[in-house]
């Protein structure tokens, strides 16, 4: 199955299911714009715990914050936002569709080096394990020539954003022949910068309201609130503040699904350190990162760095981590060495001091910060992208049937637990729910009685549920019920007097939690 029908499959499968909805969908929908249905906002809660836990829960130079949403238009002017935060973007005069410069670019370098590991996937097959895939990419020429392309176009690349040349950017899309991915024209537009942030009133009379702006970051509410949690908090350096929140941006380009919204949230976190320290402690959080994200359990194949070409104006240097979603390597989750810039330039902007008293050194400074900055949408969309599965499996008779399943981490799943009585009638449906009464406030739990148990165990399976447990006739003799695993379908019987500590244990997220 192409990997385009795959990513189709699986948002017709948020809907049904109840994970994710187009905004205002009665009124034919806002684009770039959704809502999170019964079982996705479960999810999504589950993921943050699962970020704050390890970032708050675990470390005891982390604290949280949650700042507002509406900041003095100052803060946006000093943070660079208002000036330089800015998308070059470009029309397909045939298509009428509009693209990021940079994205179009960017994907024409990523199709190279797809090409490059398809060359040497080839000649891995061709020569078995005798294969030295380090001298294939030395000498093999067609390698060779394409990594030079890829090259080439890079250097081009960096150097026209770095300079916000936006006529070399056009050239180079003409020069690789970069074609719209929805005609295939080549007909394209002059490239123009636009800025991303949503403005608004703040004032209860039009004529005095003053114009603010949506945030597009989280961030900036850390950097201005540096000193009042580091004296509040009696907080030494090193230290973090970590934040969950909604951001905003006035994306043109919004495509992909919830890959890349309007309103979004973020999960990020800034860490405090000494000048001169950055570059350890920024190696650090990158580890200590991608370890998070591989904790899942998914395939460990599916992750990358991609270290950045072109740095942001407040950055000495900053890295991706990428997730193969259907459509490609996409971020997830930056992390970047932001040097002193955001104190510094609020430092200026406002005309009060932000400087740290470092005790041991006998002196004040700035202090340096290292970000990690994690989408919390684009997290949901990779747990999502890594967990749906079609599998085919033998009925008892013999015959082929399909199954469609979310392989959710236990932990994160949306439901922990489905209770069944076996048929509707002799006491079961009774039995059913009083086990579902007395666990759901361990976890959450749903009582189901309706349809055949197959049909169940399939809505089950697609919600991401990772135990059903069913109550049978036998259960009335010898107070036992049977678990039904998820990914293996293996079922076992047990107590009923065993089943809390049995799921605890199964869904807790200690176990994950002490793997970091």
């Amino acid at each position: 199955m192409h990997q385009e029908d795959i990513f189709k499959k699986l948002t017709a499968h948020c809907k049904e299911y109840g994970f994710i909805f187009q905004s205002s969908e009665i009124y034919d929908g806002l684009s770039a714009v959704y809502d999170y249905g019964q079982y996705g906002v479960e999810l999504k809660n589950n993921i943050k715990k699962y970020w704050w836990d390890a970032m708050v829960l675990l470390n005891d130079d982390i604290v949280g914050l949650d700042s507002a949403i509406f900041m003095h238009p100052a803060v946006w002017k000093a943070s660079g936002h208002v000036d330089a935060f800015n998308d070059p973007l470009i029309d397909n005069k045939d298509s009428r569709k509009r693209y990021r410069a940079d994205t179009l670019i960017e994907d024409y370098m990523e199709s190279l080096n797809q090409k490059v590991e398809k060359e040497v996937a080839k000649a891995s097959r061709r020569f078995g394990e005798e294969f030295d895939q380090d001298m294939f990419r030395k000498t093999n020429k067609r390698v060779l020539d394409l990594n030079e392309r890829m090259e080439t176009v890079r250097k081009r690349f960096v150097t026209a954003s770095e300079n916000s040349d936006l006529k070399e950017l056009r050239q180079i899309i003409i020069d690789c022949e970069i074609a719209d991915p929805v005609s295939g024209s080549r007909n394209w537009t002059e490239v123009r910068q636009f800025n991303l942030m949503f403005d608004t009133k703040l004032g209860s009379v039009s004529e005095d309201a003053s114009t603010i702006f949506l945030r597009p970051e989280t961030a900036q509410g850390i950097f201005v609130n540096f000193l009042n949690v580091q004296k509040s908090g009696r907080m030494k350096l090193p230290f973090g503040i970590a934040q969950i929140g909604k951001a905003f941006r006035n994306e043109i380009v919004a495509r992909q699904f919830i890959f890349r919204m309007r309103e979004f949230e973020q999960m990020e976190m800034q860490y405090f350190i000494r000048p001169g320290e950055e570059m350890q402690w920024y190696a650090f959080w990158k580890e200590k990162r991608m370890k998070w994200h591989k904790a899942l359990g998914f395939d460990e194949n599916k992750y990358r760095f991609h270290d950045h070409d072109k740095l942001a104006h407040y950055a000495n240097a900053a890295t991706d981590i990428e997730f193969d979603f259907p459509f490609g390597f996409k971020e997830v989750e930056g992390i970047h060495s932001r040097t002193d810039y955001d104190l510094g330039q609020h430092q200026k902007f406002c005309g009060k001091k932000l400087q740290y008293f470092d005790n041991e050194l006998n002196k004040s400074y700035v202090p340096y910060v290292v970000e990690t900055s994690i989408g919390l949408d684009r997290m949901f969309l990779t747990v999502l992208a890594a967990s749906w599965k079609e599998e085919k499996i033998k009925k008892e008779n013999g015959q082929e049937d399909e199954r469609t399943l979310l392989q959710l981490p236990p932990f994160l799943a949306p439901v922990k637990l489905a209770v069944f009585p076996l048929v509707k009638k002799d006491g079961l449906p009774e039995i059913s729910q009083k086990i579902r009464n007395d666990l759901r406030f361990d976890f959450t739990c749903q009582y189901e009685e309706k349809d055949s148990i197959g049909r169940r165990y399939r809505r089950q399976d697609a919600i991401g549920t990772p135990y059903c447990i069913t109550v049978d006739h036998q259960t009335r003799e010898d107070e036992a019920v049977t678990i039904r695993y998820r990914d293996s379908m293996e079922q076992e019987r047990v107590p009923i007097v065993k089943l809390r500590e049995i799921i605890s244990e199964k869904v807790n997220i200690k176990k994950i939690l002490g793997s970091l």
